[in-house]
């Protein structure tokens, strides 16, 4: 299986209040990395078989901004398992529940989705609850694609809105020599 961990996108100045915050939706520039990134999946020909979204509302919204522009069609999956609270063994079950896909996208929160990165590349996906410093970082609307299949789990790539700017700006340039024309 090729898991697709995103971050959900700009959403905003959390809020104190933790049922105000769980409603806290995308703002303009997370809705614009949402397609940035949508785009990178389909450059990259990612296979998308199923997504997972947290129950809260701007990875939902994440998740289904991404969903569209890959023209993805099936219904998106909501589970506790991605909420920022959200425990490794529950994560796990999800993956297992989904182990039969090619390609999961689940659309989760900071700190639990860098964690549960480093505990699937690190091999200590059984430990005993440390959390490896595994100096990952997944800015907002941020995609690490893992191969499953390897043991232990191999990080592809990680690709946020920053570097998929780069890489889009440089690519749009003219590759051909400028001459002066007399």
């Amino acid at each position: 299986m090729n898991l697709y961990l995103m971050r959900h996108a700009d959403a905003g100045v959390p809020r104190e209040n933790p049922v105000l915050d769980a409603k806290r939706g995308l703002v303009k520039e997370g809705k614009q990395q949402c397609m940035l990134m949508a785009g990178v999946l389909v450059g990259l020909k990612a296979q998308i078989d199923v997504i997972i979204a947290s129950p809260l509302k701007r990875a939902r919204q994440s998740a289904q901004f991404v969903a569209t522009e890959i023209g993805f069609e099936q219904p998106i999956i909501s589970s506790e398992a991605l909420l920022p609270s959200a425990d490794y063994t529950a994560f796990q079950q999800l993956l297992a529940q989904h182990s039969s896909r090619e390609g999961v996208l689940v659309v989760g929160h900071n700190p639990n989705l860098h964690q549960f990165i480093a505990r699937l590349i690190s091999g200590n996906g059984h430990s005993n609850g440390h959390t490896p410093n595994s100096g990952i970082r997944l800015r907002k609307a941020g995609i690490a694609r893992i191969d499953m299949s390897r043991r232990p789990p191999q990080l592809q790539w990680l690709i946020d809105p920053r570097l998929a700017r780069t890489i889009y700006a440089s690519v749009t340039k003219s590759s051909r020599p400028k001459t002066s024309r007399k």
